[in-house]
């Protein structure tokens, strides 16, 4: 059973980037990375690790909790979320409403379904609620008043302390959902 500090666990997002990013909790406590593994006119993949643990079955290297694999022109491709199957990104993250597709709800590993919104204000740029409305995760940008920071983007993933169990479902659906902002999909 692990401690309960009172406090959502604070990512710092190294690069602010989409893709290849390091995000590490303030206080040690997660760390997670985004990288890509294959880039090709007609597809590309992400990988996101855990890199606070390794599997011993793997030799000691990091195993994927997600594996994102989009289509060429930056079309939305498949996720696979650790073992499970792979599934389309379209069916993966509905759409809430169909004219709005900054709007999107998963269901994750527990069972509980989760809706991404995009809000576009300072305080979080994205924020994910559980179907009773509690905000579990946000994602804000580096406010432009902030002076520049050396090896931080600024860029913040919060994630309530409760919810470190898809703390990498929440990580790899917010991926989709920025590169969904990014490309107007």
């Amino acid at each position: 059973m692990s401690v309960a500090y009172g406090l959502p666990f604070n990512l710092e997002d190294t690069t602010g980037n989409i893709t290849d990013s390091n995000f590490t909790d303030f206080y040690q406590r997660m760390s997670f990375s985004v990288r890509t593994t294959m880039r090709t006119p007609d597809r590309s993949a992400l990988m996101i690790y855990n890199a606070s643990s390794t599997s011993a079955g793997r030799g000691g290297l990091m195993v994927p909790v997600a594996c994102l694999e989009f289509q060429g022109n930056n079309g939305l491709g498949t996720i696979k979320i650790g073992s499970g199957e792979n599934i389309e990104m379209e069916k993966y993250l509905a759409r809430v409403s169909r004219n709005n597709s900054l709007a999107r709800k998963f269901t994750a590993s527990d069972g509980q379904e989760y809706t991404w919104t995009y809000t576009g204000t300072e305080d979080a740029e994205w924020t994910c609620a559980n179907n009773r409305g509690y905000a579990v995760s946000s994602y804000s940008l580096k406010s432009e008043v902030e002076p520049k920071y050396e090896h931080s983007s600024g860029c913040m993933l919060y994630i309530d302390e409760s919810f470190p169990h898809i703390a990498g479902e929440l990580l790899a659906s917010l991926t989709i959902m920025r590169h969904i902002a990014k490309y107007k999909l």
